[in-house]
């Protein structure tokens, strides 16, 4: 499997600054390198939560060892519930907070987690079992359903188009791969659709998995709870991939900072640089949002 790079990790640092003794919340854990990297910085004083939805990310996360590492309790929940997590595990307000809202190489290229239409699994793209699966969804949804959702997630021009075939297909038979979706959408866009840098089936599958997962409602629901997981000083970043996702951070940060509990620390969301967009192409439309909490 490809090595999980971690995207903006030399802004994050700089933006989030952490020091020795604190506290510091990883909201989605992932392959650990922004958490390593600011444990780093933490020492053996420090302290950090770890989360993540995806129980493979932490079973597999290897804990620094050595006498100058900080104490890392790592959680298999969605970051969403980091208010209660605090108080489970009677924990402080963090002085930081990082969430990259990206999903990591390992969850792509393992066909079994049905995330990518590049590797024929189970039409699944589940974090957890929590929700219906992707499969549930195109088996399950009303043709105008579809459609919505394929617009409304994916952007996707062709969402009637395709929502229309997906209709017709499963009468005779329901949808279990991802190549029987990938292979229903490729041959009901138009052709000139399908010579285009971005595959005709990506737009599609990015709205799936929005929908499966909650992900923008959960986006939502940490923005509002941050107050409640940060103390006043603390730094928060927050990293997105597409655009539905940096809007909602977008709207939440300016709803704190309206209401008097935040300021910005970035008037912009910051890009990667060209060095990294090079050597990780996946970077290439991430960005970081910051804010320094006050009340």
């Amino acid at each position: 499997m490809t090595k999980h790079i971690p995207v903006l990790l030399r802004e994050a640092i700089e933006i989030l600054n952490p020091k020795l003794g604190e506290f510091f919340i990883d909201g989605t854990l992932g392959g650990g390198g922004h958490t390593l990297a600011i444990a780093e910085r933490l020492g053996n004083f420090g302290k950090m939560l770890c989360v993540d939805w995806d129980k493979n990310a932490v079973e597999h996360f290897k804990k620094p060892e050595g006498r100058d590492v900080p104490e890392i309790i790592v959680k298999n929940a969605n970051y969403r519930d980091i208010p209660e997590l605090l108080k489970e595990e009677n924990l402080p307000k963090a002085d930081g907070l990082i969430l990259d809202l990206g999903f990591s190489s390992d969850q792509i290229e393992d066909p079994e987690r049905g995330f990518s239409f590049q590797h024929d699994g189970p039409l699944d793209m589940r974090y957890s079992g929590e929700y219906q699966s992707a499969a549930d969804i195109v088996n399950q949804y009303r043709e105008h359903e579809l459609e919505t959702l394929f617009h409304a997630f994916g952007g996707e021009r062709y969402a009637g188009r395709i929502a229309k075939a997906i209709c017709e297909v499963r009468k005779k038979k329901k949808f279990e791969t991802t190549k029987e979706l990938e292979d229903v959408i490729y041959h009901v866009v138009p052709v000139a659709a399908r010579k285009g840098k971005i595959h005709p089936a990506t737009r599609v599958f990015q709205a799936l998995r929005i929908a499966v997962n909650h992900e923008l409602e959960n986006v939502a629901l940490i923005l509002k709870a941050i107050p409640e997981c940060v103390k006043p000083g603390g730094r928060v970043g927050i990293i997105t991939f597409h655009s539905l996702e940096d809007k909602v951070v977008k709207e939440g940060f300016k709803d704190l900072v309206k209401n008097g509990r935040a300021e910005l620390l970035h008037k912009k969301p910051i890009a990667p640089q060209r060095d990294e967009t090079r050597i990780n192409p996946r970077s290439r439309s991430a960005k970081i949002r910051s804010i320094k909490i006050i009340s």
